[in-house]
């Protein structure tokens, strides 16, 4: 017992210490604390996947203290993020969660830090970071609309188009939002995931992407949306017109990924190589329309099934 509370503390310390010098980096050194802002959560995770839940939790709490001591208010901002990642993450090891589980909750979790954070800096930092990006794209349409008056190339309703485009931009913010989120959780657990496999830890694996498959649900959900796009028409700016465009995005990205997906495992039963699979996929970005009817197909009338069927024959 003295011994495992020896380990405990000694490893504890070290955990921590190495989490202040990789926060450290991060906030005060320009480029290299790019790289290394994705593995600050790398020693929290070790830790976490080593010892008792409750161990973790305390470290983990010394580990955001730490961090405002270290860098600040900023350095604080990002103890929060990166500390509680670094925890899951490790949780998820010892638990043996599935990769997707681990995927979901650091998401849902940086979503919802980001989300706390962005309002809390709008009601006490009076800083909108949205706003002010609407308002450099507004800024920047004004100087080229300038540029093609004095060119005589100014088109007919510019103003009028302008207006749409920002209007729209604004209304698929929250999809391009949580999009992102997901994409940087996605980066941490690739970077953190890949280290503790050669710290000797057992990691789940992500399944191959050619066996990537939605659930049926999700059809429906894009013929309801589909159905109400055609049949129902919202205001611009209303709740129901947010809802209903950024639903319509999140499920057409997801149907593309399911097309994508079934472009390699069409390529894999063939036994194409892999690099004519990297090609299709770059080719599927300026088809994106025809993908995600490929997409539709496969989860509706299971095409890989046929596919199979005609390779065993």
């Amino acid at each position: 017992m003295q011994r495992n509370q020896t380990n405990y503390l000694t490893y504890g310390s070290m955990m921590i210490a190495l989490f202040a010098i990789l926060l450290a980096m991060s906030v005060y050194v320009p480029v290299l604390g790019f790289f290394t802002s994705f593995i600050v959560p790398l020693p929290l995770a070790w830790y976490s996947a080593k010892f008792e839940r409750k161990q973790a939790v305390f470290v983990t709490v010394i580990a955001i203290i730490i961090s405002f001591v270290i860098g600040g208010v900023f350095g604080f901002i990002f103890g929060l993020l990166v500390g509680p990642l670094g925890f899951l993450i490790g949780y998820a090891i010892q638990a043996k969660k599935s990769k997707l589980y681990m995927l979901m909750s650091t998401g849902l979790f940086l979503l919802l830090m980001t989300a706390v954070q962005y309002i809390i800096s709008i009601l006490f930092l009076n800083m909108n970071v949205l706003k002010q990006l609407i308002t450099t794209i507004e800024v920047y349409y004004e100087q080229l609309g300038n540029i093609m008056s004095s060119f005589g190339q100014l088109p007919e309703g510019y103003d009028e188009l302008v207006e749409q485009s920002i209007m729209l931009i604004e209304s698929i913010m929250p999809s391009y939002f949580i999009g992102g989120v997901f994409i940087s959780a996605w980066l941490y657990l690739i970077i953190n995931l890949s280290l503790l496999k050669k710290l000797k830890l057992s990691v789940p694996k992500f399944p191959k992407f050619m066996d990537f498959r939605l659930p049926k649900a999700v059809l429906w959900y894009y013929l309801i949306v589909s159905i109400f796009s055609l049949f129902v028409s919202f205001d611009v700016g209303t709740f129901g017109y947010l809802a209903l465009v950024n639903a319509a995005l999140i499920l057409r990205a997801l149907l593309f990924l399911q097309g994508v997906s079934l472009i390699h495992y069409y390529f894999y039963i063939e036994g194409w190589p892999k690099w004519s699979m990297i090609l299709a996929t770059i080719f599927a970005v300026p088809l994106y329309t025809f993908t995600i009817i490929v997409g539709v197909l496969d989860l509706g009338f299971n095409i890989r099934g046929f596919i199979k069927d005609r390779y065993k024959k």
